[in-house]
C-alpha cells in the first residue's frame, strides 16, 4: 500500500534560452561576411574565355618581358588567379580524405574553442577549466604537430606550390596586349575587402587646391 504523505521531489522543466537553442551571433556574422565577400569577389572576376583565350599566347621574348607580363596578368587576372589556386587546393585535400578531415578539426577547434567561445564561459573538459591562455597554448602547439608532423603540411604546401606554378605559367605565356590594364580597381577590390584594405575608389577625394585668399 502506498503511503499518502510520500513526498514528491519537484522537477523544474526550463525551456531552453535562446543563446542555447542558436548559434552564436559572431558565427553567423562571420559566415554571412565571408559568403558576401566570397560572392563579391567573384562577381569581380575576369571572363573566363578571355583568361583562355589561345589567340592571346605567345612565348616571351626575353626574361624580362615575361616578369612584365606576369606582374600585369596578375594585377588583371586577381580574382581568377585566387580561384584557381583555391581549386588546386580543394582538389589536392579532396584527394587526400585523411589531411582533410584533420584540417577541417584544427579549423572547428579555433573557431569554436577559442574564437567564438563566450568570453565568460570557461573551456571545461574532462571535468577540469581551462583558461584562455592554456586554451590558446594547446591550439597553437595541436597546430604545430598537426602541419608539421602530419601529411596535411606537405598537400597544402604542394598544392600550393602546383597552384602558384600554374599561375606563373599562365602569366607568363598570356600576352597582356589586349586587356584594359587602366580598369584594375574592381578587379583588385574584390577579396581584399575582406580583410578591409582600402583599394584607390574608395579612398575620399580630396581638394587639389585651398582657396585663394583675397
Amino acid at each position: 500500500m502506498v503511503s499518502s504523505d510520500s513526498h514528491v521531489l519537484p522537477v523544474s522543466t526550463q525551456p531552453p534560452t535562446l543563446t542555447d537553442s542558436q548559434p552564436p551571433a559572431a558565427v553567423r556574422a562571420f559566415v554571412n561576411r565571408f559568403t558576401e565577400t566570397v560572392r563579391d569577389g567573384l562577381s569581380r572576376s575576369r571572363p573566363w574565355p578571355e583568361l583562355l583565350d589561345r589567340s592571346a599566347f605567345a612565348k616571351p621574348d626575353s626574361l624580362s618581358e615575361a616578369a612584365s607580363r606576369l606582374r600585369k596578368n596578375s594585377s588583371y587576372f586577381r580574382v581568377n588567379y585566387v580561384c584557381i589556386v583555391s581549386l588546386i587546393l580543394a582538389f589536392s585535400l579532396l584527394a587526400h580524405p585523411f589531411s582533410f578531415v584533420l584540417l577541417v578539426c584544427l579549423a572547428a577547434s579555433w573557431l569554436f574553442l577559442y574564437l567564438f567561445r563566450p568570453a565568460d564561459r570557461p573551456l571545461i573538459l574532462f571535468g577540469r577549466s581551462f583558461s584562455d591562455l592554456e586554451t590558446l597554448a594547446a591550439l597553437i602547439l595541436s597546430t604545430i604537430a598537426v602541419i608539421f608532423f602530419t601529411s596535411v603540411g606537405s598537400v597544402l604546401i604542394s598544392a600550393l606550390m602546383v597552384g602558384l606554378a600554374t599561375v606563373c605559367v599562365h602569366g607568363a605565356f598570356r600576352s597582356p596586349n589586349d586587356l584594359f590594364l587602366d580598369e584594375q580597381d574592381p578587379a583588385a577590390a574584390g577579396f581584399l575587402s575582406f580583410i578591409g584594405v582600402p583599394t584607390s575608389s574608395s579612398v575620399p577625394p580630396t581638394s587639389s587646391s585651398a582657396p585663394s585668399a583675397v
